[in-house]
């Protein structure tokens, strides 16, 4: 009989790369840009390498971005300031995941920008 080990870590640079991009569904179906790297981190953080830090690096940068918007929306009242701030999220949000799933692919760490650390 084989024993089969569960909690092998295996290096997979291609779903680090797709965790990044599925960032991407906002733009796609309004939604799920927060929900699916959730849950592709949470299924396989412990048996894929890098998945745990690249993982939190899209929640952070995704409640950032929730955040920089909840902010940006009573600014518009400011001289219309919220509006540059608008427009600064969204591209920020469609730039940034391509990057980094650039850098996923070739085994570096991301690098995301004016993120707050939550977890």
């Amino acid at each position: 009989m084989e024993v089969i080990n569960q909690n092998a870590i295996r290096k997979d640079n291609t779903l680090l790369s797709i965790a990044h991009l599925t960032q991407l569904l906002h733009y796609i179906t309004g939604f799920g840009g927060f929900i699916v790297p959730l849950v592709i981190w949470l299924t396989s953080r412990r048996s894929v390498e890098g998945m745990d830090e690249h993982g939190k690096s899209i929640i952070n940068f995704q409640l950032s971005l929730l955040l920089y918007i909840i902010i940006s929306i009573p600014a518009i009242l400011l001289f219309g300031l919220g509006i540059l701030g608008l427009i600064g999220v969204g591209i920020l949000g469609f730039v940034l995941p391509i990057v980094n799933a650039v850098k996923a692919s070739n085994g570096e760490l991301p690098s995301y920008f004016l993120t707050i650390k939550f977890i």
